[in-house]
């Protein structure tokens, strides 16, 4: 697991390495948006699910409603990078930054995005996936409006630190979190599956002004969950993109919810309650 870290790290150095050109010769590239999508690939998605996953990325980037959605902001171009991740010292840079403004752009990142292979890791550190991607918006080379955290994964957190707290360090940075819950069965079930992992999501992991997140239930919903995903994320008015059913809003108020706050440290009682005792 070292060895797999200490690449993520090189690929992370190797990523920021144009970007801190472009800053040396004139100071960062002005972009719409900075747009971190950081993908899940622990144990319990499998390989089925971690293809359609990133197929349902390789098909938003590159859908004529999201190339229209960036040709209509202020600079015409957003900057992407894709990372994978799994425990907390598991994190992947597969595709870094990258500027896409039209179907040339686009189709290069996904073209490195699909020849890429998948890995998969054990355990679940939704927080080390948001400390990671905090820190990949630090001296990358860009300067947008916006800096968004996109999250996918299919658990709870139960391995590093607590989610609650990676994600207030990230909204103390200026970072809005999205999320992308899977909660797709097919009849195996873990003890870590969580029924309401929407609402985890919802309580625990999405935040900023503006943050949703947009379950997924069946295969099928991947491509069209992960478009509206994206749309939203680099339209200048995000309202104006309807979200699918299922799909929620981070509240903005402190209003009390009309459920339970979920426990956001359901995933590490679990791991303590399986392999602690």
């Amino acid at each position: 697991m070292m060895s797999f870290r200490m690449s993520a790290l090189w690929f992370a150095i190797f990523s920021c390495l144009l970007p801190a050109a472009a800053m040396a010769r004139g100071g960062p590239t002005e972009v719409d948006v900075e747009l971190v999508l950081a993908v899940d690939i622990s144990y319990s998605m499998d390989m089925e699910e971690q293809k359609l996953q990133r197929d349902g990325y390789i098909k938003a980037l590159t859908s004529p409603e999201v190339l229209k959605a960036i040709r209509g902001g202020m600079t015409g171009k957003i900057a992407v990078t894709y990372i994978e991740w799994a425990g907390h010292n598991i994190q992947r840079i597969v595709v870094p930054w990258q500027i896409i403004d039209g179907p040339e752009t686009a189709d290069a990142f996904v073209s490195r995005l699909a020849v890429a292979p998948i890995s998969r890791w054990y355990r679940t550190s939704v927080s080390g996936a948001i400390l990671f991607g905090q820190e990949m918006f630090e001296n990358n080379g860009y300067d947008a409006p916006r800096r968004v955290l996109d999250i996918s994964g299919d658990g709870a957190n139960n391995s590093g630190i607590p989610v609650e707290d990676a994600r207030e360090r990230a909204l103390k940075a200026g970072i809005v979190i999205n999320g992308l819950p899977i909660m797709i069965h097919n009849g195996r079930r873990s003890a870590f599956d969580m029924d309401d992992l929407d609402d985890y999501y919802t309580d625990c992991v999405i935040g900023g002004p503006g943050s949703f997140m947009i379950p997924i239930k069946e295969r099928e919903q991947f491509v069209e969950a992960t478009r509206t995903k994206i749309l939203r994320e680099i339209a200048g008015d995000p309202s104006t993109i309807p979200l699918p059913g299922g799909a929620k809003v981070m509240r903005a108020n402190t209003e009390a919810p009309d459920r339970p706050k979920t426990d956001c440290r359901i995933g590490e009682k679990e791991w303590e309650r399986r392999y602690r005792n």
